[in-house]
Formats: C-alpha cells, sequence, structure tokens
C-alpha cells in the first residue's frame, strides 16, 4: 500500500514539473500567447458558423481565449459530451 502511495506521489510530482514547464515555455514568448488566443478565437467563430451549435457565451468564449487551440478543442469535447455549453 505505502508504495502504490508513493507511486502515486512521484507521478504528481512529475506532472506538476510538466505543468510549471509549460507554463513558463508559454509565458517566456509572449507574442506566441496572443497569436494562438486570437487563432483560437476565430476557429472558434468559424465552427459556429459551420454549425457546431455552441453557445457563444462569456465562459465558452473565455476559455477559448485563454486556451487558444486547445481551449477551442475542450469547449468542443465539454459541448459534445454534454458536460456544458
Amino acid at each position: 500500500m505505502a508504495e502504490a502511495l508513493g507511486f502515486v506521489g512521484l507521478f504528481g510530482l512529475l506532472v506538476a514539473l510538466l505543468i510549471v514547464y509549460l507554463v513558463y515555455r508559454f509565458l517566456k514568448n509572449p507574442g506566441y500567447i496572443i497569436a494562438n488566443s486570437i487563432m483560437g478565437i476565430v476557429i472558434f467563430f468559424i465552427l459556429n458558423l459551420i454549425g457546431a451549435g455552441i453557445p457563444i457565451n462569456i465562459f465558452s468564449v473565455g476559455i477559448v481565449a485563454i486556451g487558444g487551440i486547445p481551449g477551442v478543442v475542450l469547449v468542443l469535447l465539454i459541448h459534445f459530451l454534454g458536460l456544458g455549453f
């Protein structure tokens, strides 16, 4: 039992280090963040024009603006799985 808890703790530490690295990498180049956000918003609105049917509200646009293209994928998953939006 103790070995399993140690493995989970080590896995959690590795995930946390990966998240810190990714945040550092994104914040190192603010132009990338801005471009990713703009591209995500444009893709989001194009998907809605095509007929994805995702409601455009403050929450969905906020997720897309902060997350960019991965935010669009997240909103699509949330919508099509029926978890929200």
